[in-house]
């Protein structure tokens, strides 16, 4: 089941399985949102929820049980009810069950909003905590955009300009957090991607250093602009040696660390919310055309 938006720039479709953002196409029938070949990467925009990348062991403990979660959690795989719908907003709500509890031992109330207003799309999250204990979670984006958009482009012809020109990236192992830190300097605030950009995994920025990022083609007028003011992490992905898309990640939580006790309400980045109380964060997405 789908739901679509639209206005006079765009039609957006969502998948109400895990509440995807599944395609933005424009008047000229330009699609910016990653198709999901399975042979490649067979996701389009996953809600991360509850922890955001990859637990130790894929394991967490609390209160002395210990419970199994798989990288991003489960919200991706589930299915969302749509409560409001109109030609250019919709509410989609998930809660905690019977199901999700065999795995994450939390009660909690899911909700995500998406409002479409011209070419911008605003995306909100919301997590109320259900129980009568505190809850720990994190949460994040994880859309892919097309790259490149055009038959007549290529991977090379695509670059990330940032805000600033000197940003330090995380280091990860094998999908955990290091130690280990890179001082980085983008000349004219300019990563132009190459076919190595992302052979050691994501770029990974701590420390609420990406405000702001665009997905930019240097011969054409296309380009994507993701705001996400304050989020303490962010991630920029492609799978290794696909040269088809890029995902901007906006993160309120980030995968353990490689010396992490696996104790969830210890885990380095996690989110505690007392009981009855609410987890409200939003990004937009930008999306520019010729």
């Amino acid at each position: 089941m789908q739901t679509q938006l639209s206005s006079s720039k765009l039609n957006v479709t969502i998948n109400h399985h895990g509440a995807e953002l599944c395609s933005v196409i424009n008047k000229n029938r330009t699609e910016f949102i990653w198709q999901a070949q399975p042979e490649v990467w067979a996701r389009h925009a996953p809600v991360l929820f509850p922890i955001v990348g990859k637990l130790k062991n894929n394991k967490f403990n609390y209160k002395g049980q210990e419970y199994e979660l798989n990288q991003h959690g489960f919200a991706r795989d589930m299915f969302f009810e749509c409560h409001e719908r109109g030609k250019n907003s919709a509410l989609f709500n998930l809660n905690s069950s019977q199901k999700t509890k065999q795995i994450y031992p939390f009660d909690f109330s899911l909700s995500i909003f998406y409002q479409l207003n011209e070419d911008n799309l605003s995306i909100s999250y919301s997590v109320k905590n259900t129980s009568t204990e505190n809850i720990f979670f994190s949460i994040g984006a994880h859309p892919a955009f097309k790259c490149p958009l055009h038959e007549n482009e290529k991977w090379e012809d695509y670059y990330l300009l940032f805000e600033n020109s000197e940003y330090v990236i995380t280091q990860l192992t094998d999908g955990l957090i290091s130690d280990e830190k890179q001082k980085t300097l983008f000349k004219s605030k300019k990563l132009f991607l190459t076919s190595q950009t992302f052979d050691n995994d994501a770029l990974v920025f701590e420390n609420s250093q990406i405000q702001k990022i665009s997905l930019c083609s240097s011969i054409t007028k296309n380009k994507v602009t993701l705001t996400s003011s304050n989020w303490p992490y962010f991630g920029v992905w492609s799978k290794k040696q696909s040269y088809s898309f890029v995902c901007l990640e906006p993160w309120y939580g980030i995968a353990d660390r490689l010396s992490s006790n696996s104790k969830i309400d210890e885990k380095y980045g996690i989110i505690k919310l007392p009981s009855g109380q609410e987890f409200n964060a939003g990004y937009s997405i930008q999306f520019e055309s010729e």
